[in-house]
């Protein structure tokens, strides 16, 4: 719950530094200075809402799993994965078949 909060508020502020971002470049254009730099205030809010939307993606996000060999031996037997088919010889049997 607190995960997706953070990233309401998250939007909510990169949504609000876009709008200032545009008021404040149509207002340099307006009184003909169309290059100039962006507040700081905007600036700030902008890499606010960032890290509020990575602090909240990551506490949305799921439970990290287990990637250990013995975690996956629990969901899984040891024929599964000692099958070792690529070790298969059919020579011997043919040999049986044919003489």
């Amino acid at each position: 719950m607190l995960g997706r909060l953070f990233l309401l508020v998250a939007t909510l502020f990169i949504l609000h530094a876009a709008f200032s971002t545009y008021d404040h470049l149509s207002h340099l254009k307006s009184i003909g200075k169309p290059e100039g730099a962006l507040p700081y205030d905007i600036t700030l809010e902008a890499v606010i809402g960032l890290a509020m939307g990575i602090l909240g993606a990551s506490l949305n996000a799921a439970p990290l799993k287990e990637v250990t060999w013995s975690s996956e031996m629990k969901t899984r037997s040891i024929d599964e994965m000692d099958a070792r088919l690529g070790f298969a010889n059919y020579i011997s049997r043919g040999r049986r078949f044919f003489s």
